[in-house]
C-alpha cells in the first residue's frame, strides 16, 4: 500500500504529464525537455535532482490536506502548482499575475485538470487588492528577483498573511554561484526577466527574520527556498 506522500506524488506526476511540456518556458522551468535541461545545466548547473528538490521545498510549506486559503503570486503558466493543486481539493486558491498571457495558460490548465477552486485575476504584488490577513498561505514560486519593487513586494505578502500563516517559495539569490550571476547580469537583466536588486542568502535571512516569527530556509545552489511563519 502507498503512503500518503506517495500517493501524492503519483497524483502530481500524473497531472505533470497530463498537461505535456508545453512552451519552452514550462519544458525549462520543469526541466523536462532537452533544450530546457541545456540551459539549466548551462545558467544554472543543474540536473533534475536539483530541479525536482528546489521545487518540493518551496512547496513544503503547504500541507497535504491543507483546506484553507491559498495566495499564489506570481502563479506564472502555472506549470510548478498547478499539478500541485490537483492533490488540494478542499482548498480555497486564487492565483494572481501582472502578465495576461501567463494567467491564461495557467487558465488552460486548470480546466484540462477539470479543477474547480481556483481563482485567477491579474494583479500587482506590490499593491494586492485584499484586505489584511486574508490568506492562511501566500506562496511566490521564482517570483522575488522580477518584481521591480521588491519592498512592496515583502510588505504586501506580509500584510494578506494571517498570523500564524505561512509565507513559502522561492527565488534567484547572488552569491552562490558566479557563473550563474554573470548569466544574470548580462543576459536576464539586460532582457528584463529579472530586476535588481538582488538578495544574497545572508540578507534575505536576515530579512526575515526581522519580519516573521519562525523562519525555515536553504538553498539549492543560486535558488533560496523558504517557509516563513508569521
Amino acid at each position: 500500500m502507498c503512503s500518503p506522500t506517495n500517493e501524492r506524488n503519483k497524483k502530481i506526476k500524473s497531472a505533470y504529464q497530463s498537461l505535456g511540456n508545453g512552451s519552452f518556458y514550462d519544458g525549462m522551468i520543469t526541466n523536462t525537455t532537452f533544450l530546457g535541461s541545456a540551459v539549466n545545466k548551462i545558467v544554472w548547473d543543474y540536473n533534475q535532482n536539483d530541479n525536482n528538490l528546489y521545487i518540493e521545498r518551496a512547496l513544503s510549506g503547504i500541507e497535504n490536506d491543507f483546506k484553507g486559503k491559498l495566495l499564489d503570486v506570481p502563479v506564472g503558466t502555472g506549470i510548478l502548482t498547478i499539478p500541485f493543486y490537483s492533490t488540494l481539493k478542499d482548498a480555497d486558491i486564487t492565483c494572481i499575475d501582472y502578465s495576461k498571457e501567463m494567467l491564461m495558460q495557467a487558465k488552460e490548465k486548470t480546466e484540462k485538470l477539470q479543477l474547480t477552486n481556483i481563482k485567477y485575476q491579474v494583479g500587482d504584488v506590490g499593491h494586492l487588492e485584499f484586505e489584511d490577513h486574508s490568506f492562511d498561505r501566500v506562496l511566490s514560486m521564482n517570483g522575488f528577483h522580477a518584481f521591480p519593487d521588491k519592498e512592496a513586494a515583502y510588505n504586501e505578502t506580509y500584510r494578506v498573511l494571517k498570523t500564524g500563516g505561512k509565507f513559502c517559495g522561492c527565488f534567484y539569490i547572488k552569491g552562490q554561484c558566479s557563473r550563474t550571476d554573470k548569466f544574470i547580469d548580462t543576459v536576464y537583466v539586460k532582457k528584463g526577466y529579472f530586476t535588481p536588486p538582488f538578495e544574497t542568502l545572508e540578507s534575505f535571512t536576515e530579512r526575515m527574520n526581522k519580519m516573521y516569527s519562525k523562519v525555515e530556509i536553504t538553498n539549492v545552489k543560486s535558488i533560496v527556498c523558504f517557509t516563513c511563519t508569521k
